[in-house]
């Protein structure tokens, strides 16, 4: 037996320890969530655990501290522990052991735990791991897919971020491809001082780049197997190309070359310089029809740029400065202006892989300045007369009309082709044939941005009565207005014009032109394909309402070529 003091020291004893070891549980347990929560935290910020463990971890950490310091409490301080570790003997293997045991522990994890906040090296740093970066591949464009009846559904479109639009039209009937280039820069976007600029471009986007000497461009599309042309008009300069498959991506890159890094050279132009101050002697100057063409579009409209000559008046065409040029090409040459159409044996997720390399490195600019002035209506018929050296009269008359988008310009467009097309056309049949008072009638409908003119053009035999033959076109302009067309012209354009429509589309050249077109003028490619039932929706009253419309003498301007007084008196002997 032993000694009651002794005892009741030894559980004083015994019991403080216990007691001690509850703080020493507690402790450890702090320190170790403290390791823990770093560790978790580190891997959620190196990607190596999900971010909803760190939460987790907070809440089992939560829950466990308190039901540990239970359990401590219970077994080392309530009288039911103390009895039962008297009872056992456990004294040894409670208090010393366990004692021994967390003062190690504690002794350990401090030490770890210090070094591991300051040096933050004593544990492992979590890193991602990733795998070899693979070569970029650029995601599959979100193409505006075809919604219209009719519309082919292999036809598709879509915007480029530098604001490129490209629209593609695969046919693989043969190796070959199609590509035009729509740039919405012609005579309307120009005015007095730079007249003729647009055309200019024409001339110097073949003259050579940065990587490129003049000529470079033709010779390198020609060694392909490609062909170019260009064309500029009062709405539009349009690039055209031909080529095999084989040769797309030299297209890209010398077409991608020339929209960035075109050298406007000063030598070079001075050289192009001369080069259109001659194309314009040979087609306007010393050319009777182009010179009354001009000053027909100068008379019948006064306030809308329309009125410029598309090749330039002579004081601007030597005028043109160098920061001219420079800011012109920028503002109306920028991807966010231009139109891509390409057709032929092509892919669309090939053609956007390859404007992804060459095109979109091109950076978009601010866009071109609207052209806000509208041409008044006319007033009251407008006249005058050009006397020269000639032996064949010239007679333009010219009535203002609609845009291209207008319903009534189709509606022109079969009315004209009663008119003047053809050995059948009305005009031809009465003027030419019948009367025999002219040797030619051409009628043609501008169809632009902004409302037109359609134009009658007729070369008269010399000695010609100028004044009768006027009057016997507005008389059959008058009887149409009145009267309107057969059953059977109508019938008879409706063929003509849908039949020229769909021998246009079975070439890839024509699929081409049409698409960029209807997209440019009318907002949307699809169109296009709603063409033929709108022509055969056409009604004669609907050719006759706008007959009457157009062809009034207060909406006219006539102009008249003829020789001099001294001329015709010669030609009278």
């Amino acid at each position: 037996m032993g000694v009651p003091g002794i005892k009741k020291i030894t559980m004083s004893l015994f019991s403080e320890l216990r007691r001690r070891n509850v703080l020493k549980v507690a402790l450890l347990y702090a320190v170790v969530s403290l390791i823990i929560v770093w560790v978790v935290d580190h891997g959620v910020s190196g990607l190596v655990l999900p971010v909803w463990a760190s939460e987790f971890v907070l809440l089992l950490l939560a829950i466990g501290f308190p039901v540990a310091l239970i359990f401590a409490w219970v077994y080392e301080i309530t009288p039911q522990g103390l009895k039962k570790g008297v009872d056992v003997d456990q004294t040894q293997s409670i208090v010393y052991k366990t004692g021994q045991k967390l003062n190690a522990a504690v002794a350990v994890l401090g030490v770890l735990g210090v070094a591991a906040l300051v040096g933050e090296r004593l544990l492992p740093e979590f890193e991602l791991i990733l795998p070899e970066p693979l070569e970029e591949f650029p995601l599959r464009p979100v193409y505006d897919a075809p919604e219209g009846a009719g519309v082919p559904k292999e036809i598709t479109s879509y915007s480029m971020a530098n604001g490129l639009r490209i629209i593609v039209w695969p046919d693989h009937d043969i190796p070959n491809v199609v590509m035009y280039n729509f740039v919405r820069a012609g005579g309307r976007n120009e005015y007095p001082g730079i007249t003729g600029l647009s055309h200019f471009f024409e001339h110097m986007m073949f003259s050579g780049t940065a990587t490129l000497d003049p000529g470079e461009f033709d010779r390198i599309m020609e060694a392909a197997g490609g062909a170019n042309n260009a064309y500029t008009s009062n709405d539009l300069t349009i690039y055209q190309n031909w080529f095999p498959r084989s040769a797309l991506e030299t297209i890209f890159e010398l077409e991608s070359d020339r929209l960035q890094n075109l050298a406007i050279d000063p030598d070079v132009v001075e050289s192009e310089r001369g080069v259109v101050y001659s194309e314009r002697r040979r087609g306007i100057d010393d050319n009777n029809d182009g010179r009354l063409y001009e000053q027909m579009m100068a008379a019948a409209f006064v306030a809308h740029p329309y009125q410029f000559p598309i090749i330039g008046w002579p004081s601007d065409i030597e005028g043109w400065t160098q920061e001219d040029l420079e800011s012109y090409f920028k503002t109306y040459y920028a991807p966010n202006n231009c139109t891509i159409v390409f057709a032929g044996a092509v892919s669309p997720e090939e053609i956007f892989l390859l404007a992804e390399q060459y095109f979109a490195p091109i950076p978009r600019q601010k866009p071109p300045p609207p052209v806000r002035t509208v041409e008044p209506g006319q007033a009251g018929e407008r006249r005058f007369v050009i006397e020269t050296e000639t032996q064949t009269p010239l007679l333009h008359l010219a009535f203002h009309a609609g845009r291209a988008a207008d319903p009534q310009t189709r509606q022109m467009q079969l009315l004209l082709n009663i008119l003047t097309t053809g050995n059948s056309s009305r005009l031809h049949r009465l003027l030419v044939e019948e009367e025999q008072i002219a040797l030619k009638v051409n009628g043609m409908q501008m169809e632009g941005f902004d409302p037109g003119l359609v134009y009658f053009s007729l070369t008269l035999p010399p000695g010609a009565d100028i004044d009768a033959v006027e009057a016997r076109v507005l008389e059959e302009l008058t009887r149409v207005a009145a009267e309107g067309v057969t059953r059977a012209e109508l019938s008879k354009a409706k063929n003509i014009v849908l039949a020229d429509f769909w021998r246009e589309l079975a070439t890839i050249d024509g699929k081409a032109s049409a698409l960029g077109n209807f997209d440019v003028f009318t907002g949307s490619y699809e169109n296009l394909f709603s063409l033929s039932e709108d022509v055969n929706a056409i009604t004669a009253e609907q050719l006759q309402a706008v007959a009457g419309q157009v062809f009034r003498h207060s909406n006219m301007t006539v102009g008249v070529l003829r020789s001099s007084r001294i001329d015709a008196a010669e030609v009278t002997k």
